[in-house]
């Protein structure tokens, strides 16, 4: 058997009647920059995650950067953040000037630790970017508590989070703005890069809108310097169709995730935790294992693709060698990526697939 870590055709054939007038619609109409789709879509997102203002964007990184720019973070700020996310969350940070200020994380959830939060604010600390990593919402109650107490923006980075929940609440809607990235992996992708932040105020909306487009809001009058950070017509068209079936595909990403915790009992993997109060809606279905070299091995040659997230904590990348921060600065993050292991997860994975996944894991036990 063969079983990729994602299937993206599978997905396109079951909505291809939905998808393929959608991008043709806008072909017929020529409108391929913003106008109407790009605004629809960003209504329909925004009413989704339940704030009152979407704004598309190319790309989940230009989101963060944009929110960031938007809430006047500077040269000389810090911003909090995690090691273990995606570099595109402290690219962000520092393509605004800002400092990146890392805590480490809680080993259950693998999202920032509140408690570490705490002694990491000083008199430079203008913003806190929790990310809500693989699916799972980070613990926002403490974390806005602590924002409030220090005059501090919370962005929320849920560019792996569309759907999760958090106290009923959907991620995106409890900080000051929220990033979404729709690369084509993503429980909502696009058939391309693309991205949207969501808030639910409407001046930092109106920088953005200004911001995304060289600075303007009326063509050819620039009150501000600005970015070419658009979202394309055709990829909102692709995501206005995904909008509609994204519940339906998060409920089949947690039923598989339930298949898998009942299939690996009895395996020597550590599978993963919803907390309580929330609604994790498995981006990444990510487990632990003291031996996760050899069993990415062992599950390669059974045909079984797999992915590491991440494998080098960005504290540790070369592109942060000036922070100077060595080997254990953040032990359990370095931990955690010698050990974490994603298994194939997508909406259309099949019970016959997990249960050969863990089979083989078993085996390799």
């Amino acid at each position: 058997m063969q079983i990729n870590f994602v299937d993206l055709k599978r997905q396109y054939v079951a909505i291809k009647n939905e998808i393929d007038p959608s991008i043709k619609n806008v072909v017929d109409n020529t409108a391929f920059i913003l106008g109407n789709e790009v605004e629809s879509f960003e209504n329909e997102f925004a009413q989704y995650c339940g704030v009152k203002y979407g704004i598309g964007v190319d790309s989940g990184t230009s989101a963060l950067s944009l929110a960031l720019r938007a809430l006047n973070i500077k040269e000389g700020d810090e911003v909090i953040t995690v090691p273990n996310t995606f570099i595109a969350t402290t690219l962000a940070i520092s393509s605004v000037g800002a400092n990146v200020k890392f805590v480490d994380i809680d080993p259950v959830t693998y999202n920032m630790d509140v408690n570490k939060l705490r002694n990491a604010i000083n008199e430079k600390t203008k913003a806190i970017m929790p990310v809500h990593l693989f699916g799972q919402s980070a613990d926002m109650d403490a974390i806005l508590k602590i924002a409030r107490k220090n005059n501090l923006k919370v962005i929320e980075d849920a560019c792996q989070a569309h759907g999760a929940e958090y106290k009923g609440k959907k991620a995106g809607s409890i900080g000051n703005v929220a990033c979404f990235s729709f690369y084509p992996g993503k429980n909502l992708g696009a058939y391309g890069d693309g991205g949207a932040l969501v808030t639910n105020d409407e001046e930092l909306k109106e920088k953005v809108i200004a911001l995304r487009n060289y600075g303007s809001k009326i063509k050819y009058y620039h009150p501000i310097k600005g970015f070419n950070n658009r979202l394309d017509a055709i990829q909102a068209a692709v995501l206005r169709v995904k909008l509609k079936h994204l519940d339906e595909w998060n409920e089949k990403r947690r039923n598989n995730a339930q298949l898998y915790n009942e299939f690996l009992k009895e395996s020597n993997v550590e599978t993963p935790i919803e907390k309580t109060g929330c609604k994790h809606i498995y981006h990444l279905y990510v487990v632990r294992s003291k031996k996760r070299d050899k069993l990415v091995e062992s599950l390669g040659r059974k045909g079984i693709s797999t992915g590491i997230h991440y494998p080098v904590p960005i504290h540790l990348q070369k592109a942060y060698e000036e922070l100077n921060l060595k080997k254990g600065s953040f032990p359990i993050t370095e931990k955690c990526s010698d050990e974490i292991l994603s298994l194939p997860m997508f909406a259309e994975l099949s019970e016959e697939e997990i249960k050969y996944i863990a089979e083989k894991i078993k085996e390799f036990n």
